[in-house]
């Protein structure tokens, strides 16, 4: 929108409440260049510089080994030069082989220190070049087991908590798909381990990844499933907790973070119109964070999950909602939706505020837990006057940036630094970024980022969204 006087009227018009700065400060006292305190251990606290962070953005670009390549060694680079003091989890990394939710995902082990050292060298090696000292910046790496979601070699190869009214049919989930109650226990292990790698490599904290429909959000909502990791909430969240406490245990002086979908809804797919309409409509048993409806949020029980993780040693969240497999509008809002989705079924900004709004009000249940938001990039032209309000006002401490860091990668130290804004670089929520995976391609942003534009699969991209959108009926893409 043209000003800021259009985007709040436009804002008033949806009945949307979204923090919003008109002016942006400059200076060390700014805002979003004020550092703040991240207690990592006992007796162990580190000073972030800003309040920027870069959220995990997987390539789908390592080897077939889950070893990384140069486009993922360019993508931590940028990360390190992009300003932000702040990396969360750098990207998503499987605890094992069969949890790798495409054949090219990084994938760790005691023969990946080496590879994973590296990563975060060239990273801080980034920031330093560009900023100075790196005394400032904490980097932490993100742990993960896709779950449902788990394609190792290509084929869909889905290892689930519970059976799914909505979703098996979404996967070749059958009864030996789900996990037993060792094999949970064997994979917490695997956590462990990977936890213990990442500190040897020299980073800051781990994320324990419970979001995005991947196993360990899965997990949180398995009322119906029996024995010690269902039913209730201490059931459902034991294996977070045991994986948890396992690692504090184990490497003492090794942050714990946890990013959460905080939220989910039910299934949504295409309907006539290319709209995204609920799959189900009869009320919906299995959302986590969920009011019993499938549309509406209750975030009485990620209070209760929270409160379980900080006296276990977590001290950092990051916040997001819903998969972006089954309602990406949820937490991904777009206008071009990716070639497998849907058309937005209302204006991505009430999603946008949503998202704001439920982490801003566990903030305030949790003042003492570092709260990293994210769902700021459909915001476009706006994202800092909407951060530097939420940032200013205690409702979050830090802005996750995501799919902006693909296509603007230093946009923090530009509005840190008090540049402002080069319109020419801001994510557009085109979703190529998206859609290329889905493809079989590297993830990257094709319309913006020149290594990308460049890049022979850029051809492939446009035949693939060519071939979609007939199918689509000739629907927006």
């Amino acid at each position: 929108m043209a000003d800021a006087e259009a985007f709040r009227s436009h804002l008033e018009g949806l009945g949307v409440g979204l923090g919003f700065d008109a002016g942006m400060a400059v200076g060390a006292d700014a805002p979003l260049s004020c550092p703040f305190d991240v207690r990592l251990a006992e007796g162990v606290t580190r000073t972030v510089g800003n309040r920027f962070a870069v959220l995990p953005m997987e390539g789908w670009d390592a080897t077939s080994h889950g070893r990384p390549t140069d486009l993922v060694t360019r993508r931590w680079e940028r990360f390190g030069s992009s300003g932000a003091k702040l990396v969360w989890g750098g990207e998503a990394v499987a605890v094992r082989a069969d949890g790798r939710a495409n054949p090219n995902q990084l994938c760790i082990g005691p023969e990946s220190l080496s590879d994973l050292a590296g990563l975060r060298f060239r990273l801080v090696a980034a920031h330093s070049d560009r900023f100075g000292p790196s005394d400032d910046l904490l980097v932490g790496l993100q742990l993960t087991h896709s779950g449902r979601w788990s394609r190792p070699a290509g084929n869909p190869v889905p290892r689930v908590g519970y059976r799914h009214p909505l979703l098996d049919h979404r996967a070749p989930v059958t009864a030996a798909s789900v996990l037993s109650d060792d094999e949970l226990d064997d994979l917490s292990d695997s956590f462990v381990e990977a936890a213990v790698v990442a500190a040897d490599a020299g980073f800051d904290f781990v994320d324990v990844k419970a979001c995005h429909g991947y196993l360990l959000h899965e997990m949180l909502s398995g009322i119906d499933r029996p024995g010690p990791y269902g039913g209730d909430l201490g059931g459902r969240s034991r294996f977070h907790i045991r994986t948890l406490e396992a690692i504090r245990a184990r490497v003492p002086s090794l942050g714990l973070g946890v990013r959460l979908s905080i939220y989910d809804m039910v299934p949504f797919e295409a309907g006539q119109d290319g709209v995204g309409v609920p799959a189900s409509t009869g009320g919906y048993r299995h959302a986590f964070g969920g009011d019993g409806t499938g549309l509406g949020i209750d975030l009485d029980e990620p209070d209760r999950l929270l409160a379980l993780f900080a006296e276990v040693g977590v001290s950092m969240v990051c916040t997001t909602a819903g998969s972006p497999y089954h309602c990406p509008h949820v937490q991904r809002p777009a206008y071009f939706p990716p070639s497998d989705g849907y058309l937005p079924p209302q204006d991505p900004l009430v999603d946008v505020a949503r998202l704001l709004d439920a982490t801003a009000g566990l903030k305030a249940r949790h003042p003492d837990l570092v709260f990293v938001g994210s769902g700021y990039s459909y915001l476009q032209e706006w994202l800092p006057n909407v951060a530097q309000a939420d940032v200013r006002t205690g409702r979050v401490d830090a802005v996750g940036i995501g799919r902006m860091v693909l296509s603007y990668h230093d946009l923090p130290a530009d509005i840190v630094e008090g540049r402002g804004l080069d319109r020419r670089r801001i994510c557009r929520t085109f979703s190529d970024c998206t859609t290329a995976p889905r493809s079989g391609l590297v993830s990257g942003c094709y319309p913006l980022d020149e290594h990308y534009k460049a890049m022979p699969a850029r051809v492939d991209l446009a035949r693939a969204k060519r071939a979609a959108e007939q199918a689509r009926g000739g629907r927006r893409a």
